[in-house]
Order: C-alpha cells, then sequence, then structure tokens
C-alpha cells in the first residue's frame, strides 16, 4: 500500500464533509451535524482560516482525515495543536492510516514548536482509546469538558454584557 498524506484544498470540500458525516455516524452523533459544503469552504479556506485539514490516501483513494487548529497553553506559554476530528474508514482501518495521521499531525506539533497534541475521544470508544493509549497518550482524568451552544450561549453572550468604562484615555 502506497500512503500519502496532502493538505487539503478548497476542491476538497465535499470530500471533508462526507468524512465528517461519516465520522459522526459512526459515533451515533449524525443527527447533530449540520455542516454544510459552503459553511466549510468560508471555515476553512477562506480569508480567516479557523482549522486546517489532511487528507490521508491509500494507492490514491481518499481513506481518511484530521481537521486540527491551534489552540494555545499558558501554562507551557507555547501553541499547541487540537485535534477536532481524526477518521479512517472502516475498510482502511487497521492498516496503520490512523498513526500515521497522528504521526503527521506530532511532527507538524514539534516543527511548529507547539508543546502539546490534545484531542478528546468519547468513554465509549474502547478500540480508539486503546489505541491511543498504545501510543502513549494519557487520558485528563481530572478535567470535565463543558460547552456552550446554542441558545445557553447566545443567552451568555447577552447576559454578559458589562458596560464597562474605556480605559484608553478617550
Amino acid at each position: 500500500m502506497h500512503l500519502r498524506i496532502r493538505p487539503a484544498a478548497p476542491d476538497d470540500v465535499p470530500l471533508i464533509l462526507a468524512f465528517i458525516r461519516e465520522l459522526a455516524d459512526y459515533e451515533r452523533l449524525l443527527h447533530e451535524v449540520v455542516a454544510t459544503e459552503e459553511r466549510l469552504r468560508a471555515t476553512l479556506f477562506g480569508p480567516r482560516s479557523a482549522a486546517e485539514v489532511v487528507i490521508a490516501e491509500a494507492d490514491g483513494a481518499p481513506v481518511g482525515f484530521a481537521l486540527f487548529f491551534q489552540n494555545y497553553s499558558t501554562f507551557l506559554a507555547q501553541p499547541g495543536i487540537y485535534l477536532e476530528d481524526l477518521y479512517v474508514r472502516p475498510e482502511a482501518r487497521g492498516r496503520g492510516i490512523g498513526r500515521a495521521l497522528l504521526g503527521h499531525l506530532a511532527r507538524l506539533a514539534v516543527e511548529r514548536g507547539c508543546g502539546r497534541l490534545e484531542w478528546w475521544v468519547l468513554d465509549w470508544n474502547a478500540s480508539a482509546i486503546a489505541f491511543y493509549r498504545g501510543l502513549g497518550a494519557e487520558p485528563m482524568e481530572d478535567w470535565t469538558v463543558y460547552r456552550l451552544a446554542g441558545d445557553a450561549l447566545r443567552r451568555t453572550a447577552d447576559s454578559g454584557t458589562l458596560h464597562l468604562q474605556s480605559d484608553t484615555g478617550d
């Protein structure tokens, strides 16, 4: 097998959306996907891209992807890479493609002076957890993820507005 990992291009947007939907279906979360090709094109390849994507190809056929973005650790005073999605199509699993994608991201992290490569995994995904532990990844068991989204995000934005006086001398 010839494996190639390459940066995604705007023409890959339909493929990226297909991978996102396949991953969401696997995670039993397809009902939550509202992403569209237009939104992906704007947020991944627009003037202010929010994330990067790499595509894994085995013998020329797309078999997986990783979507990631830069985060920052105040404790390290260094940037990091946050892996949002890693997906390998079922027929291509067990061939080292997931390991190659993570290796690619780890190399990017080292090249970019990052102190960490981080991601979340669903508690029930035992095979992924075993795979990550096999790489030496450690679960952050003292941490709980919180999220504001939808109405709660808007309510918090509205209620969190304080009328502060500018201290710029104006």
